[in-house]
């Protein structure tokens, strides 16, 4: 099963910018499509955007025209570009893949925090 790392959060200002990366451990165009999730303390993860292995992209309606979300298949790698972070955007972000969300493994994730 394909390895995914996460990287990238951090702290940063209401209004500010941040980008996310998601390594796998093989080629990415190989994979139907790999999804970012976020999750704050007793909720549920919620997709925030999934690239598809053509390329194309889908965003939940809370981050469209904010997020980005793309790749690089040189270097196995999906980002997620998030401008004009708001307080709700807080979470723990996770990358995924169809395997990996069936079969209920998540890594590490990567910690954002939006703050005033």
């Amino acid at each position: 099963q394909v390895q995914l790392v996460e990287s990238g959060g951090g702290l940063v200002q209401i209004g500010g910018s941040l980008r996310l990366s998601c390594v796998a451990s093989e080629n990415i165009f190989n994979i139907n499509f790999i999804v970012w999730y976020r999750q704050t303390p007793g909720n549920q993860r919620e997709r925030v955007a999934h690239i598809t292995s053509g390329g194309f992209p889908n965003y939940a309606d809370s981050v469209k025209g904010r997020f980005t979300i793309s790749r690089d298949g040189t270097r196995n790698t999906v980002y997620l570009e998030m401008n004009n972070l708001k307080s709700e955007d807080s979470g723990v972000y996770y990358c995924n893949t169809p395997a990996g969300i069936a079969s209920d493994k998540w890594g590490q994730g990567t910690q954002v925090t939006v703050s005033s």
